[in-house]
């Protein structure tokens, strides 16, 4: 199989060869936002990479993990149904739940809580127009993290549709959207209702979100944003497996032993209720200054019965953004500064129960959280004779915690980090149109999440270290006449005190620092437009190819005894390969092909386990309707067409050898879209 898919995507490269080019606009112009400081792709400094259209096509209902796997250096998992990791660059080492050292963003709001710690899971992927990916830490615009940044972008044009699908285990989708200019406002008002039984025990999922946006441009010079989202997410989690269990009965829950009960028994899952609302006002002074203010509050209402007890979280958040900018263009030189402030507050109250049963029994512990991060930045652009472009950043960065024990007795604790300065510099040079050299260098800093400060032992973990390093690279944007991009980049990110899930004999999670790390890895991108072969039967035809190579090691790290210096970093494969190929026939019938290469990774420090690698593919036919003034979309996806044996995601350093979460075996997925 994996030769055959070799073979198809040689030939369908050297049959596009063969064509005349395309005359649409050149990839390498597509422009990106970066938070408002726009530019084109081709001219960033910035590791960066846009998921637009038809990569979003790629997604089931229930998730974005086809389309951010496509993107060299992006890597999503899926532990369970509704049970989502981003890595960018890295590993999930620190992530047994949720997405963690990765800054999420969604229009101009944020959707990361002050300690970093995101439920990417409450996003419906239909709500989500676009989305920009910046790998390895961007401190000077973005704060301390050293993984990478999301933008999710919602819909910006007039839009009126509803949509329906239905697949394999009972899988249900809804959605409603739309998006109209009224005068001087542009709403949009987005519904979603989801559910499947999934492919495991135990393992459901239901999501219920609404989001409303107002963007009100009140005069010529300001536009004031509003937003609201609420989402209901309730999904059970099904346990990882041993590979005996996994191999005897991939569906089943984790069982119950002699010392603890099964996932099942427990009725183990999470239930999240989250609102958000928030207001901007982006207001231009004058041509050259202007000024962006946010601010945003949230509350979350987290429930969580698992084997060992049962957990209530109460969270309320706050956060402001603001920033002033300063543009100035000669006759070959553009300038433009940013001074401004981000920051916010993680408040939370905790409540743990024994679980009887998926019922709250006798209190454990109750806990008082409070997180207070901020940074201050100031960054410029300078753009010479639009040939050389510099992008030169800092941020100083805080971050602190106090907690507070109520039950069963109390007790009183804080951690304060020192703060940080965080440097960035990138420069890229235009060698000639569409082709241009950059190179990078930057500092990352990334303290504990809450649930890391406070892991499922529910004991507080006051000696735990932020994680910080330096990352530099190099890399290379070429555009082939006007139908095929290249992109090359290499990178050394050097890390210390890295922060690692390890779990207890009951499962519960806690974390340590690991040492350091030495991360090198090179990641390509190959992309063509899509190409019109002036056929009738074979209308258009084009293909994207990603690829990550990654040598990350283990340095100085010793734990329990043990020396693991050298030791390739858990859960990271060495070498991922993806693919799309899109056909057209009959100028309507629209197939996308897609495949995903994972190579072993490691599931433990020791080295001692290894994954199997795995191929698993896709395939999605996509055709039009017109009914009056109606446009219907048909779509029919089958996922994992060779029915592979694999697993989206692992539980690494798992106690007892529990690292499997099986995936679905294949399964299909048909929906209609109605555009009016």
């Amino acid at each position: 199989m994996t030769k055959f898919y070799l073979f198809l995507s040689i030939f369908s490269a050297s049959m596009f060869w063969s064509q005349i080019r395309d005359s649409t606009n050149l990839i390498s112009e597509i422009k990106i936002d970066a938070y408002k400081k726009p530019t084109t792709y081709v001219s960033s400094t910035k590791s960066v990479a846009v998921i637009s259209e038809n990569l979003l096509n790629q997604n089931p209902p229930e998730r974005m993990l086809e389309s951010i796997n496509q993107i060299p250096g992006a890597r999503m998992e899926e532990r369970s149904p509704g049970s989502y990791r981003i890595s960018l660059r890295g590993s999930t080492l620190r992530s047994p739940f949720g997405v963690r050292n990765v800054k999420v963003y969604l229009d101009d709001f944020i959707l990361s809580d002050a300690s970093g710690n995101t439920y990417f899971n409450v996003v419906s992927p239909a709500l989500i127009n676009r989305m920009e990916v910046f790998k390895g830490p961007e401190g000077g615009d973005y704060g301390a993290m050293t993984g990478g940044t999301l933008l999710l972008k919602t819909n910006n044009q007039d839009n009126l549709s509803a949509n329906l699908s239905t697949g394999s285990y009972g899988t249900f989708n809804q959605n409603f959207d739309f998006s109209k200019q009224l005068g001087s406002h542009f709403f949009e008002i987005f519904q979603n209702y989801y559910q499947t039984d999934s492919y495991r025990e135990q393992s459901k999922v239901h999501r219920k979100q609404f989001f409303v946006k107002d963007n009100y441009q009140y005069s010529n010079q300001g536009i004031l944003k509003m937003m609201l989202m609420y989402s209901d997410l309730d999904y059970q989690t099904p346990g990882g497996l041993t590979l005996e269990q996994m191999q005897n009965n991939r569906k089943q829950a984790r069982p119950s032993t002699a010392t603890a009960p099964g996932s099942k028994e427990q009725k183990a899952g999470i239930r999240n209720k989250m609102i958000l609302a928030g207001l901007s006002n982006d207001y231009q002074f004058s041509p050259n200054f202007s000024h962006f203010i946010l601010v945003q509050g949230s509350y979350v209402d987290f429930e969580n019965p698992f084997i060992t007890n049962f957990e209530n979280r109460f969270e309320k958040n706050f956060a402001l953004r603001t920033h002033f900018n300063y543009e100035k263009n000669w006759n070959q030189i553009s300038l433009a500064y940013r001074l401004g402030f981000e920051g916010g507050i993680n408040d939370i109250f905790i409540k743990n129960f024994d679980n009887k049963s998926g019922v709250e029994g006798n209190p454990q512990n109750f806990d008082k959280i409070k997180n207070t991060s901020g940074f201050y930045f100031l960054s410029q652009k300078l753009n010479f004779d639009e040939k050389l472009f510099t992008d030169i950043s800092v941020s100083l960065n805080s971050n602190s915690y106090e907690w507070q024990r109520l039950y069963p007795e109390t007790e009183d604790g804080n951690a304060r980090f020192k703060n940080q300065f965080l440097p960035n510099f990138g420069v890229t040079y235009i060698l000639d149109q569409g082709f241009s050299v950059r190179g990078k260098i930057g500092k990352g800093n990334s303290a504990p999440t809450n649930e890391e400060i406070r892991s499922s032992t529910q004991e507080f973990n006051a000696n735990l270290a932020p994680e910080s390093g330096w990352n530099k690279e190099i890399g290379i944007r070429k555009q082939f006449g006007n139908f095929l991009f290249v992109e090359g980049s290499y990178f050394d990110f050097r890390m210390k005190d890295a922060i690692v899930r390890r779990q207890n004999e009951a499962g519960q999670e806690y974390f340590v620092n690991a040492g350091e790390t030495v991360q090198k890895g090179f990641e390509i991108l190959l992309e063509s437009k899509s190409f019109d072969l002036k056929n009738d039967f074979f209308s258009r035809f084009g293909f994207r190819f990603s690829g990550s190579f990654y040598n990350f090691k283990f340095q100085n790290y010793k734990q329990n005894g043990q020396d693991f210096s050298g030791n390739d970093l858990t859960g990271v494969p060495k070498t991922n390969i993806n693919s799309l190929v899109n056909f057209t026939f009959f100028k309507k019938l629209s197939v996308d092909y897609s495949h995903f290469y994972t190579s072993k990774l490691p599931l433990n420090d020791a080295n001692s386990v290894w994954s199997e690698s795995s191929l698993v593919g896709n395939i999605q036919f996509r055709f039009p309707l017109q009914a009056d003034k109606t446009r219907f979309n048909l779509s029919f996806m089958i996922q994992n067409l060779y029915n592979t044996d694999y697993v989206l995601g692992f539980d690494i350093n798992a106690f007892g050898n529990r690292y499997y979460n099986p995936a679905a075996k294949r399964n299909f997925v048909l929906g209609v879209e109605a555009q009016f």
